[in-house]
């Protein structure tokens, strides 16, 4: 078995089922396995996977086990030479996984391999290849230091603003959405320490890898969504759990600093002061663009959405100074023409979702949780 993609689940169910045929188009010439595990989701995850996924392996644990516990029993039933940590609110291109485990085998002293990550709108996210944060640099990101002296090389340490974002690079810290990694290393370190704080598991494994003297790889060949969820959304919940993530990870790597809980509540006053000053931008769509070539889902579309509908095939797609939301049929086009197009297209004017079954699904912004609208029959 070359890989095994692990799906941590809970409660994301028409997230989780655009991922999963996301995977197996992106598997179909890989020997590889899908194992979902869910973390006790109150929703209907579980009957959804066992109805339209009977070849998957799903893992049903009954409690929310956590990020890394839920993940390490997916791994402990994994069987392939690598193993991909999966968000389940991720899409993948078809040739995503062929090309990073190219990459992978030709590394001799590989640790951990991460992509590409862009949001909802086809905007770069830039937590997709990270810095070691110590305390000050963790300073410079929650006080948004680096985005107001983006030239000033010691306040862009936490995103390694360095690395230009199509550059092929070694990476301190790679995001737990999508991780690749060969499985006996992943064993070797112990997986993911399951005494962690949200934040800080991926920032934890990433570093302990890291001090096993191998080298983990930000790679920007290939590009996948995270749409995020509910855990990303930027208040003063997200301010308490990174702060206790970081506090977590310096007991655990370093000397405990005496000067971050001071550091932290400075950051937390400038983060919270500049988010109440920031006006939040609604999306008021002017026109939908459905990308297709199914007159029944337009029809349907054109009742339910009551706006301008317009039917377009791919190529004849172009930027709009209209706010225009382009929405993809997945049964007519590939991921990968999909996020193309998406980089194409992406304007202060535009916004995506993909029509997949039944249900529309995207996001507007990387703050924002992510949108599921059911189609109307």
């Amino acid at each position: 078995m070359q890989l095994s993609i692990i799906i941590l689940n809970y409660n994301v169910r028409y997230f989780l089922e655009l991922c999963i045929d996301s995977v197996i188009k992106a598997t179909k010439d890989i020997e590889a396995e899908i194992i979902i595990i869910d973390n006790n989701s109150p929703d209907d995850s579980c009957e959804m996977v066992r109805a339209r996924f009977p070849q998957i392996k799903l893992i049903e644990n009954k409690e929310n086990a956590g990020f890394p516990k839920g993940n390490n029993i997916g791994v402990a039933a994994a069987k392939g030479e690598y193993i991909c940590i999966l968000n389940p609110d991720t899409v993948v291109a078809e040739d995503s996984f062929t090309s990073i485990l190219k990459f992978a085998k030709a590394e001799a002293n590989l640790g951990i391999v991460g992509c590409r990550l862009i949001d909802g709108r086809g905007n770069f996210l830039a937590e997709s290849k990270r810095g070691v944060p110590t305390p000050f640099v963790a300073f410079t990101k929650v006080t948004a230091l680096y985005k107001i002296f983006p030239k000033v090389q010691a306040f862009n340490k936490y995103y390694m603003s360095s690395v230009a974002e199509f550059n092929l690079a070694k990476a301190e810290i790679l995001v737990g959405a999508f991780m690749v990694m060969k499985r006996a290393l992943y064993l070797e370190v112990g997986g993911f320490d399951e005494d962690c704080f949200m934040y800080s598991d991926d920032i934890d494994l990433s570093y302990t890898i890291l001090k096993s003297g191998r080298d983990n790889y930000y790679f920007p060949k290939t590009s996948v969504i995270h749409y995020k969820g509910e855990s990303t959304i930027k208040d003063e919940t997200y301010m308490n759990r990174f702060r206790d993530a970081m506090n977590f990870f310096y007991k655990k790597h370093f000397k405990v600093s005496p000067t971050f809980n001071v550091m932290m509540k400075m950051g937390s006053y400038f983060f919270m002061t500049f988010k109440k000053s920031k006006k939040g931008k609604s999306i008021i769509v002017d026109q939908y663009i459905l990308v297709s070539q199914d007159a029944i889902l337009f029809e349907r579309l054109q009742r339910q959405l009551k706006k301008k509908v317009y039917l377009r095939e791919l190529a004849d797609l172009k930027v709009s100074d209209k706010h225009s939301q382009y929405i993809y049929d997945t049964n007519f086009l590939t991921y990968k023409e999909i996020l193309k197009s998406m980089q194409f297209l992406k304007s202060e004017n535009s916004s995506f979702k993909m029509a997949f079954a039944e249900f529309i699904i995207g996001s507007n912004s990387s703050d924002d949780r992510g949108e599921v609208i059911l189609i109307e029959r």
